[in-house]
């Protein structure tokens, strides 16, 4: 993780920051998976700290020969008009390390009544009621990006956290989001 790049949403009358982000992660996303890659991680430089908000710049880490290979794809087709891509760089010395991941809440209650009807088809539906309650819910005030599921087809919430910033890098791999779990990505 020694060097990154920034790809910088344009201002654009017609299409909000958050869907021009959606776009684009979606595509970076289809492009980690078709190149199986686990080596390349990403942070929001301008996420909020007041508003759930990623901001208009998508910072991807990674080493110089794997952010080479990423870029000689042509996986920016259709985004060119709404992105400014920087140069790769070296990554500052001296930056702090932070962990980006993905966070999942199972936050909605009736949901999980059916799913748990389901899994449970000789519980009555008084008793699932009483078992997942709507108190279960949680809102996550955590900024997201809109996916569509390849496999389903169906829309869900990537929610996105920054953890805390910390002084030691943690190695690891990345999912194909470009997040993770474990490893750290330096922060600056």
């Amino acid at each position: 993780m020694d060097h990154y790049l920034d790809l910088r949403l344009l201002p654009d009358p017609e299409f909000p920051v958050s869907v021009l982000m959606n776009a684009l992660f979606a595509k970076l996303h289809r492009v980690l998976v078709q190149l199986e890659n686990h080596h390349l991680g990403i942070s929001f430089p301008e996420v909020g700290q007041n508003k759930p908000s990623l901001g208009g710049c998508l910072r991807i880490h990674g080493s110089l020969g794997e952010l080479n290979k990423l870029q000689t794809q042509n996986w920016l087709t259709g985004m060119r008009d709404h992105v400014e891509v920087t140069a790769i760089s070296s990554v500052p010395a001296g930056a702090q390390h932070r962990q980006v991941r993905r966070v999942q809440v199972k936050s909605n209650a009736e949901r999980l009544r059916r799913r748990y009807l389901k899994r449970h088809p000789g519980v009555s539906e008084d008793e699932v009621a009483l078992r997942v309650s709507s108190l279960d819910e949680r809102r996550l005030k955590l900024p997201f990006v809109q996916m569509k599921s390849q496999s389903t087809g169906q829309q869900f919430c990537l929610f996105i956290e920054h953890l805390p910033l910390q002084q030691q890098v943690v190695p690891g791999e990345f999912n194909c989001y470009g997040l993770s779990v474990e490893a750290t990505i330096p922060w600056f």
